[in-house]
């Protein structure tokens, strides 16, 4: 959770909000087919129906930037390069639209193809 403080008051925004936003921003790219889970726990949190997975997506705040790590599936006969130059982009456009935080780093994995 990342706190913002303003005249108004406090915001908090959940990391469920930030897997939503980049997820959505990414799969959104051409070439990617879906999100991969980024690791066992978040595996393990998807085959309980109750509970939605974070979808390949971790947000970390370091120095009051943000870092962002993707885990995607990608579509078989595209360019590896391009969809992660385009998903970089478009992630680093919407989060700072939506939230005003500058991102810092983004890190794409391609952790499988879809045919």
């Amino acid at each position: 959770m990342i706190k913002l403080q303003n005249p108004l008051g406090k915001i908090y925004l959940t990391g469920n909000f930030f897997a939503e936003l980049v997820s959505n921003a990414a799969q959104n790219c051409y070439g990617v087919a879906d999100m991969a889970p980024c690791g066992p726990a978040d595996l393990a949190r998807s085959l309980l129906p109750d509970i939605a997975p974070e979808k390949g997506v971790r947000v970390i705040r370091e120095n009051g930037e943000l870092c962002i790590e993707l885990h995607i599936k990608v579509t078989y006969g595209v360019n590896i390069g391009a969809i992660v130059r385009s998903i970089i982009h478009k992630v680093k456009y919407a989060v700072e639209d939506a939230t005003g935080l500058q991102v810092q780093r983004i890190s794409v994995s391609v952790d499988d193809i879809v045919y």
